[in-house]
């Protein structure tokens, strides 16, 4: 099927997924991935290699008309969706867009495939973005937030201000329940870390997080190869 198209429209959504399903690696993969993503929509267990060429492909036409279409159907359109976005430019426009696909949001992978353009000029305009969707109802649009701090964790003008979105999941008003927004949290804790040892330390000795999110975040540390076997002993004093 031609990807690369001018423009898009309905009646090119079903010869699209039948192009997809005909990629597919098999019932036994799909119920694998299924499973490993946890998603309620159907898998189809499409190569990754695969999928980036599919975006690839409609990135070099009019790929927001492909997008005005909001083709839902299988986890493998959530990952190109959300390629595309992440494609955007325009910051105004590509919000629009995020804001529609954060809603859908019902797994991990579907947050994660997200690889926002962040440069040193629009960090302000994400940082924003992740404090607002932070305050998110769904769980998923709370971790898409989170994941934009990824990008941030090595400047000096936002460390602190991550430390303190940290704690707000964890106050006295509001203690967060959900798996994969805590496993994010405790994923960018190890970031932090890595990044910013002595500030990070001094979050490890004063800060509000819950049993699970700290203990998970010093166990992302001791697993990781770019931390010392000294600093990951030191770790273990703060375990709750």
């Amino acid at each position: 099927m031609e990807l690369n198209k001018a423009h898009w429209n309905k009646s090119d959504i079903l010869p699209f997924q039948n192009n997809l399903k005909s990629l597919s690696q098999g019932e036994q993969k799909s119920e694998w991935e299924k499973r490993i993503i946890n998603t309620t929509l159907p898998c189809l267990a499409i190569p990754a290699p695969t999928v980036k060429k599919i975006v690839n492909e409609i990135k070099k036409g009019n790929y927001i008309e492909f997008l005005d279409l909001w083709i839902w159907q299988y986890y493998t359109n959530t990952s190109i969706i959300g390629s595309l976005i992440c494609q955007i430019k325009d910051f105004p426009l590509m919000v629009k867009y995020l804001d529609k696909y954060g809603d859908y949001c019902d797994n991990w992978a579907t947050c994660d495939t997200l690889k926002f353009k962040i440069t040193a000029e629009n960090k302000p305009l994400y940082f924003d973005l992740c404090k607002q969707y932070i305050k998110s109802e769904k769980p998923f649009k709370r971790r898409i937030g989170m994941t934009i701090l990824f990008k941030l964790v090595d400047d000096d003008n936002f460390i602190d201000q991550i430390f303190d979105i940290l704690n707000t999941f964890y106050d006295e008003f509001y203690d967060e329940k959900e798996y994969y927004v805590n496993m994010v949290n405790a994923w960018l804790v190890a970031e932090c870390f890595t990044k910013q040892r002595e500030k990070t330390l001094e979050f490890f000795k004063n800060n509000k997080l819950n049993n699970f999110t700290i203990n998970k975040a010093i166990s992302k540390c001791r697993d990781s190869f770019r931390i010392s076997t000294a600093d990951k002993e030191l770790l273990l004093q703060f375990k709750k």
